[in-house]
């Protein structure tokens, strides 16, 4: 069993919101074999409080573009550690000390993870290739 289609849209999709915040260090893990509740969790890690509502409010922004609400959201009022629950996903958004204490990555080494990458990264390539000014984007689809 593997992460639902639909499910690797929105992680991608939430992924990409992140990296356009300034969000670090993003994992996409298909978690759908070892949990019932949901298919994939998308991790990603932000230097301040500011940054992590930022690129939660991205996420929650441009998925409910895509017809997904959040069912819950968690930890926004310390902003270290925040959580969307969006059934098919779940999204953590944590200060890079949090994500280090934590260590997600480590807890679910054994699942999948769906290779992201950033388009901001991309495009600024492309520009760079043609001439144009590069702009530089973060995210990644290994932990560092």
């Amino acid at each position: 069993m593997t992460a639902s289609p639909r499910a690797t849209e929105l992680a991608l999709a939430a992924a990409q919101a992140a990296a356009d915040k300034i969000a670090q260090d993003i994992l996409i893990l298909d978690v759908s074999e070892r949990l019932t509740i949901t298919d994939c969790f998308v991790i990603a890690s932000a230097e301040n409080e500011r940054q992590v509502k930022a690129a939660v409010d991205e996420i929650e922004e441009k998925l409910r573009a895509l017809g997904a609400k959040p069912l819950r959201r968690e930890g926004e009022r310390e902003g270290r550690w925040v959580l969307l629950d969006f059934a098919d996903i779940v999204v953590h958004v944590l200060r890079a000390e949090e994500r280090v204490y934590y260590s997600l990555e480590r807890l679910w080494k054994d699942c999948p993870v769906i290779p992201f990458v950033d388009a901001t990264v991309g495009a600024g390539v492309a520009a760079a290739a043609t001439g144009g000014v590069a702009g530089a984007g973060a995210g990644t689809a290994e932990p560092r």
